[in-house]
């Protein structure tokens, strides 16, 4: 008997046909996910502005050229909830030892409506602004790992129904990546590690956001659904 493998895209497009309806993504996100006018809440800092009058800073001039949007319309997707926010953290430690927690990804991961899939892209901030990677099993969530470790568990739970991928930004290098990598493992959460991505100032310009879209779609239509499924091989 031959066996039959299913990727993730065409999970949610079988249960897209069962719903009649598109299948629903969520953004868990910082600046890379945002752009003006399309985060929820409204209230959440943004770095993408249409009509942008800074060229030098980005060509992303429209919301059709975000990573996001490309990836749901591409796919045939329904966008639920984007809760991005520019320059938030993991954890509840920000820049120069502010309290971000306010903005943290742990305090606003429960505020991602009834997704199918939810897509993580985080923890750039939390590498720039050097914060402690603390240890797993700290109850203090003013360091990485403890916070991080909390995300990852308490996703599952609060959306039993989506599948999650943790988008995993390709300049974070280190102790803090192995750490990314080793948490998502643990637990079973899918991680996608990003490659070659073009920039300017630090954040995707319109050819970076097209390369995260395609990378995305190329690693959930892989099938990436184990814990050993993690790299995204761009040759």
């Amino acid at each position: 008997m031959k066996k039959v493998s299913f990727s993730i895209l065409g999970i949610l497009f079988t249960l897209c046909v069962y719903a009649h309806c598109p299948a629903k993504v969520s953004i868990l996100g910082d600046s890379y996910s945002t752009f003006q006018n399309h985060v929820v809440p409204d209230t959440n800092y943004v770095w993408y502005f249409a009509d942008a009058n800074e060229p030098d800073r980005t060509d992303v001039a429209t919301v059709d050229d975000t990573w996001w949007m490309r990836f749901i319309k591409r796919n045939g997707l329904q966008l639920e909830q984007n809760n991005s926010f520019s320059g938030a953290t993991v954890c509840n430690l920000g820049y120069d030892g502010a309290d971000f927690s306010d903005r943290a990804f742990i305090r606003r991961m429960d505020k991602l409506g009834n997704p199918d899939l939810i897509l993580v892209f985080g923890a750039t901030n939390d590498c720039w602004a050097k914060v402690p990677l603390g240890k797993k099993g700290s109850d203090d969530l003013y360091t990485f790992i403890p916070a991080m470790d909390k995300m990852l568990r308490e996703l599952p739970a609060l959306y039993p129904d989506a599948r999650i991928v943790f988008m995993l930004n390709d300049e974070i290098q280190g102790d803090m990546r192995k750490a990314i990598i080793g948490l998502c493992d643990d637990n079973n959460i899918k991680c996608l590690q990003l490659r070659n991505i073009s920039k300017r100032q630090g954040h995707p310009d319109k050819a970076g956001m097209q390369q995260i879209s395609d990378q995305l779609t190329d690693f959930l239509s892989a099938g990436c659904c184990n814990r050993k499924c993690h790299k995204h091989d761009n040759k």
